[in-house]
């Protein structure tokens, strides 16, 4: 599912303020802003990809992608794991005499 994309063509000297402009947000708030008011938390640990192309003879890209697990899902995931373990291993309770005696 896409959040967001953005395509524009914009000078080298734009582009590197832009990538110093992420890096400030990333070090100072840990957030992305994008678009009109879109903010992203961005996790501690980060899983980083560089990937350099040549598409053809004239035409090169790179790409740079971040992705990470929002950590409130992994601690919603593990608890639920946990409690299933414990519900697993917990003795199932003894009926009760009805015996009478």
């Amino acid at each position: 599912m896409d959040i967001y994309e953005d395509a524009r063509t914009v000078s080298r000297a734009d582009l590197a303020a832009w990538l110093r402009q992420l890096a400030s947000q990333l070090e100072t708030t840990g957030q992305v802003f994008y678009g009109a008011a879109g903010t992203i938390a961005v996790a501690d640990q980060v899983r980083c990809e560089l990937e350099i192309e040549q598409e053809d003879q004239d035409e090169f890209s790179i790409e740079i992608e971040f992705s990470w697990v929002n950590p409130k899902a992994a601690t919603a995931t593990d608890a639920a794991g946990v409690q299933k373990a414990e519900a697993a291993t917990e003795e199932p309770e003894s009926p009760e005499d009805t015996t009478g005696e």
